[in-house]
């Protein structure tokens, strides 16, 4: 996992790992924790290499969003693999956290909120 730091703010968290399951959700949920803490307005996570979530990843990252919802912040998603978005679809956390095609969009969208 790998955090950039842009210049418009926001922060671009890469999860690089596979799967986020119950085997990797406490440190990942860890590192994003310290993400959010250091965010001044909007985090990315950027989701292309994912090819699997738990419902442990899930409650990782609905933890996290609020936070930055607490904060006054955002926390957005993006390039997410089609069975990933299912699942995002399927608990209806689709409807509770931005999901964006692709990074640049995700961006400009959290970029525009705030």
């Amino acid at each position: 996992m790998a955090i950039d730091a842009l210049s418009n703010g926001a922060t671009v968290f890469v999860l690089g790992d596979q799967r986020l399951d119950s085997s990797n959700a406490g440190t990942f949920s860890e590192e994003l924790e310290s993400v959010t803490e250091a965010a001044s307005r909007a985090v990315v996570i950027d989701m292309q290499s994912l090819d699997y979530i738990s419902s442990a990843g899930l409650r990782a990252i609905m933890q996290a969003v609020r936070k930055m919802q607490q904060q006054g912040g955002i926390l957005a998603l993006c390039s997410l693999s089609d069975g990933v978005r299912a699942v995002f679809e399927t608990s209806g956390f689709d409807q509770l956290i931005e999901i964006h095609p692709s990074r640049a969009d995700a961006i400009a969208a959290v970029a525009s909120d705030n």
